[in-house]
């Protein structure tokens, strides 16, 4: 396809879709634009079928336009941009001119979702593409490892409370077994999500976690059951999905059913035993000896950097590669230490998002915003008051940064004086992480300096926003609408000072 047939296509789709308003997110996978509606009544499925360049349509979390592969690799970033242009075009400002009405949480839930598909669309490189689909691979697994990792932490309390003693192995051996065999479903995942056979990407990890590994010897040291982690069992299935595809390619389709297992889990297992498990398990024993010198020797300042940088991560999809990194110091000492300080980040918005509240009491339609989505972002659950109100807003985005690295060196400085701790399992954060907490100094202590960081978070993000977040223009613009009632935030209403 050319740019301009490529530009054709998204140009007669997106009419038929209901136009850009009614468009919340885009993405796409190996063959199918994917696109959240706002009002489905709105798509024409019949005259989308009936376009050339589209082979299908199915619903279900999202709609889905099946323009084969290769096609919507190509579509896809001109459907954005079409998108995005159609956006720019008509502009709600809500820190310059007079408003004719008050500015409401729907204004700023448009600017915010606006900003999130502009930076999809400027994120579509192929770094950041590839990141996605790191991605893709460990998400699945999280419900398991926050399944597994909670049973841990109750199997632990057992443990040192003496309680249940005939009950400690079960919970033991249902805590660990997943976690013995992870690699087979991060090799599973792998080659679905590169386009192989998923049971031949386990088949080869599964090489990684076989107890007669033992009797090998490569690089001149004995290898060891799970040498090489979730790193070696990736490594190994996209080597897999390689072999796979050139044995597709040339082997005779007589004996295609035959030679393409056979080769691909013979090639792929022969290089994974004689080389990505030993380097592999160099890689994730450097990257648990890097965080633990890091955290040991610079927590507080590592805490602030971390914490502060963490919600722009967020923003830009960078957050992503930080999964195999988490899943690799979870496999190692059994909790990744650094999910409680990038949890932090969450603290700072919670508390910028409540200064908001405080300094805009006459704006209903955003204070109702947020005193909905406050319960989500206790719990870990940031992407409404980032999306509905810290984003658009600007400002108080900065301020819920600057949240976040407070709580970061909060929690980085009892990590730099020996008071080490993470979570067992990645995903949940905010008041959600309580359960998944393990370290070296017993659950009470583990326990009261996440809590505090937390505290921490959620002071100085609603301090920094309350008095740095908002310039005068903003707040004429943006205090607007009835005297507010008292309720159970504010109390008797106020006039915010000016700043």
């Amino acid at each position: 396809m050319s740019t301009d047939k490529n530009r054709a296509t998204a140009a007669a789709i997106l009419p038929l879709v209901g136009g850009p308003d009614n468009i919340t997110s885009i993405a796409h996978c190996m063959t199918r634009l994917r696109v959240a509606l706002r009002d489905r009544s709105l798509v024409q499925d019949e005259a989308l079928k009936a376009l050339p360049a589209v082979l299908g349509v199915v619903e279900d979390d999202t709609y889905q336009i099946v323009l084969g592969p290769g096609a919507v690799a190509r579509v896809t970033p001109e459907f954005e941009a079409m998108v995005e242009e159609a956006r720019r075009a008509a502009p709600r400002p809500i820190t310059a001119g007079a408003a004719p009405r008050p500015i409401t949480a729907d204004d700023l839930a448009a600017r915010g979702a606006a900003l999130k598909e502009a930076r999809k669309a400027r994120n579509a490189t192929p770094f950041k593409l590839f990141l996605r689909r790191i991605a893709d691979i460990f998400v699945p697994l999280i419900p398991a490892l926050i399944g597994c990792g909670i049973i841990a932490g109750l199997n632990g309390v057992l443990t040192n409370t003496g309680l249940l003693p005939a009950v400690v192995p079960a919970l033991a051996a249902i805590a660990s077994g997943f976690m013995s065999l992870i690699a087979v479903f991060v090799g599973y995942n792998t080659a679905k999500e590169f386009g192989g056979t998923p049971v031949l990407g386990g088949a080869v990890a599964a090489i990684i976690v076989f107890p007669g590994i033992t009797k090998i010897e490569a690089f001149g040291h004995q290898l060891s059951p799970g040498q090489g982690g979730v790193l070696g069992a990736l490594a190994a299935a996209v080597l897999a999905v390689h072999v796979e595809k050139w044995c597709r390619r040339w082997v005779p389709e007589a004996l295609d059913v035959l030679v393409t297992p056979t080769l691909t889990v013979l090639v792929s297992g022969l290089a994974t035993i004689f080389g990505l498990m030993y380097l592999a398990g160099e890689a994730s024993a450097a990257i648990g000896t890097f965080a633990d010198r890091l955290l040991a020797t610079g927590g507080a300042f590592a805490g602030l950097v971390l914490g502060g940088l963490f919600l722009p991560l967020v923003m830009l999809g960078l957050h992503q590669a930080l999964i195999p990194i988490h899943t690799t110091l979870i496999g190692q000492s059994g909790y990744t230490v650094l999910l409680p300080i990038l949890a932090m980040a969450g603290a700072g918005q919670v508390g910028a998002a409540i200064a908001v509240y405080y300094r805009l009491p006459r704006n209903r339609s955003l204070r109702t915003t947020i005193k909905s989505a406050l319960p989500a972002g206790f719990l870990g659950i940031g992407e409404p008051l980032i999306y509905g109100v810290s984003l658009p807003l600007g400002r108080p985005f900065v301020t819920a940064c600057v949240g976040g690295a407070a709580g970061g060196a909060f929690v980085g400085l009892f990590n730099q004086l020996g008071v080490t701790f993470g979570s067992t399992a990645i995903g949940p954060s905010g008041w959600a992480l309580f359960p998944l907490l393990d370290g070296t100094s017993g659950t009470g202590v583990t326990i009261a300096i996440y809590a505090g960081g937390l505290a921490v978070g959620y002071l100085v993000g609603f301090a920094a926003t309350y008095f740095f977040g908002f310039t005068r223009r903003m707040l004429a613009d943006l205090n607007t609408g009835p005297e507010p009632a008292p309720d159970t935030l504010t109390g008797p209403p106020k006039e915010p000072a000016l700043t």
